[in-house]
C-alpha cells in the first residue's frame, strides 16, 4: 500500500482476535484467533490508503495467551528496527487482548523513541457481522500519524479510547469496552476520526527509562508460589 505523499507507517502483526476467524458471521465465541495474516488484515481495511502508506511484517500469528518471552525479544527488536528508520513516522502491533497490556507495559519501558507506539486488538473475531478490529485499526493508524501522539508513550487504541499501556487493564472477556484506565482514565479519544489527547503519563517510559532492548534478552526468571487458606 504506497503512496509517498502520505506518512509512512509500520503495521507489525501478532495473531489475536483481530486476525480471528469463527464457523458464521454471528459467532463471537469459538473463534481461532490468529487465523488471518497481517496482508488479509491490511487488505479488509481499504480506507488505511487514504490515512498512511502502510508497510507490514508478520512477527507472529497466536493466540495472545501463548505470548512468549522469544516473541517478545522478537518483537520489541523489529519494532525498534522501524522506529529507528527516519521513513516511519510510527509503529502499531495488532495484538491479542489477553496479553495485549502486559506486552505493551514491556515496550513502554524498553522501546527507545518518542514516535507513537500503538497496540491494537479487537473483542470480535474478524469474521464476525459487527467486527471492532477494522475500526480500531483505522484509529490507530489515525492515532499513529498525529503530532500529538509523540511523546507520550506505548498507547492502546480500541472502542474509540486512546490508553496508555503503563495503566490499561482488561476488564471483561467480550465486551468491546473491555480495556479501561480505572485509575487514571483514558489519555484520549477519537471523535469523528480526529484523535484528542487531554492528558499524558509523567512515569517515565521509552526514552526516559533505564531499560533497554538487552533486558528483554535477560529477562530473569520469577517462581510464583500459590497459597490457600
Amino acid at each position: 500500500m504506497t503512496n509517498p505523499k502520505l506518512p509512512k507507517v509500520a503495521i507489525l502483526a501478532t495473531g489475536g482476535t483481530i486476525a480471528g476467524k469463527a464457523a458464521s458471521s454471528t459467532a463471537t465465541t469459538g473463534y481461532v484467533p490468529g487465523s488471518a495474516t497481517v496482508a488479509d488484515i491490511v487488505d479488509s481495511v481499504p480506507a488505511l490508503a487514504e490515512i498512511a502508506e502502510i508497510v507490514t511484517e508478520q512477527v507472529s500469528n497466536i493466540g495472545s495467551e501463548d505470548m512468549t518471552d522469544d516473541i517478545w525479544e522478537k518483537l520489541t527488536e523489529i519494532s525498534q528496527k522501524y522506529l529507528d528508520d527516519d521513513s516511519i513516522a510510527g509503529v502499531i502491533i495488532t495484538h491479542g487482548t489477553d496479553t495485549l497490556e502486559e506486552t505493551g507495559f514491556l515496550l513502554n519501558l524498553v522501546l527507545s523513541s518518542d514516535k507513537p507506539v500503538i497496540l491494537v486488538g479487537s473483542m470480535r473475531p474478524a469474521t464476525a457481522i459487527s467486527a471492532d478490529g477494522p475500526m480500531n485499526i483505522i484509529e490507530a493508524v489515525k492515532v499513529a500519524v498525529c503530532p500529538e501522539a509523540k511523546g507520550k508513550g506505548v498507547l492502546a487504541v480500541m472502542n474509540d479510547e486512546i490508553h496508555g499501556l503503563r495503566d490499561v487493564t482488561k476488564t471483561n472477556t467480550t465486551n468491546v469496552d473491555t480495556f479501561q484506565s480505572r485509575l487514571f482514565g483514558a489519555l484520549g479519544m477519537i471523535t469523528g476520526g480526529t484523535p484528542y489527547f487531554f492528558k499524558q503519563s509523567v512515569k517515565p517510559h521509552t526514552t526516559q527509562t533505564e531499560f533497554s532492548l538487552q533486558d528483554v534478552k535477560d529477562l530473569p526468571r520469577v517462581d510464583i508460589i500459590y497459597a490457600h487458606a
